[in-house]
């Protein structure tokens, strides 16, 4: 694969992962992922 080539697919990964970040936060999943996330922590450290 040429140099240009693996930017080009750089860029697009990079692009395609903001695009799906955006999607996430716009339809609200970041609340249930962090709601998941810190009942993990909580759970390991003995609180939850």
């Amino acid at each position: 694969m040429s140099p240009r080539a693996r930017s080009g697919v750089k860029y697009a990964l990079a692009a395609l992962g903001v695009i799906l970040l955006l999607i996430g936060v716009s339809l609200g999943e970041y609340a249930t992922v962090f709601k998941k996330a810190a009942s993990i922590c909580f759970e390991c450290i003995g609180i939850g």
